[in-house]
Formats: structure tokens, sequence, C-alpha cells
């Protein structure tokens, strides 16, 4: 037969399980996170840039 699970979630960083309240299980997995959002918004802000300046190169030469 099959057992009854409590409701749990799990950690977005190593899969633990842990309590519903919850979205990491850990300092370390805390850290972890904050340093992938920290780069992921690095990244974010360079395609930007790239873009801008991709376009920027576009319009400057066609008006020339």
């Amino acid at each position: 037969m099959a057992e009854k699970i409590d409701q749990h979630t799990h950690c977005h960083m190593c899969g633990k399980v842990i309590p519903l309240s919850e979205t990491l299980c850990s300092k370390d997995c805390k850290d972890k996170y904050q340093n992938m959002v920290k780069k992921r918004k690095m990244f974010v802000y360079v395609m930007y840039a790239i873009i801008f300046f991709i376009i920027t190169l576009f319009f400057i030469q066609n008006i020339i």
C-alpha cells in the first residue's frame, strides 16, 4: 500500500524536502541562490547593453 506523505515542497537549489512555508533549506542554499540571482541580473543588463549598442550602430551606419 502507498503510505501517506505530508504536505511539503523542495528546496529550489538542492531539492531537499522542506516545509511548505520555506523556499530554501539552509544558509548555504540561500547564499547560492543570491549569487545565482546576481549573476542572472548582470547577464540581463549585459544583454540589454549589447542590444542597445547593436541598435545604435545600425542607426549610425544608416545615417552615414
